[in-house]
């Protein structure tokens, strides 16, 4: 069998399992107003091209329809979901 060249190698940062917390780029509420912005969730469901995400806030849809159970599919290795970025704690 013939092998398939990559022009880039497979990024196996963009693997996700189930019970992975992931931050989604997605439409939200934050306090009273809706915003576009990076949201941390948990991966539900696992396929082989979309994860899906469960949030503990509610979140839109583009065309502005909100999500009854708060869940989002998202393809992988898009550029709208990520593992969550490392934050520094405050120094008490």
């Amino acid at each position: 069998m013939a092998t398939i060249p990559f022009s880039a190698p497979p990024d196996n940062n963009k693997d996700y399992e189930i019970g992975d917390h992931v931050e989604v780029l997605c439409d939200h509420d934050q306090e009273d107003d809706r915003v576009r912005d990076w949201l941390e969730g948990v991966v539900v469901k696992k396929g082989h091209k979309k994860v899906a995400v469960q949030f503990h806030k509610n979140v839109y849809l583009t065309d502005g329809w909100m999500v009854p159970d708060r869940v989002l599919w998202c393809s992988v290795g898009a550029h709208n979901i990520r593992h969550p970025m490392k934050r520094r704690r405050a120094k008490s």
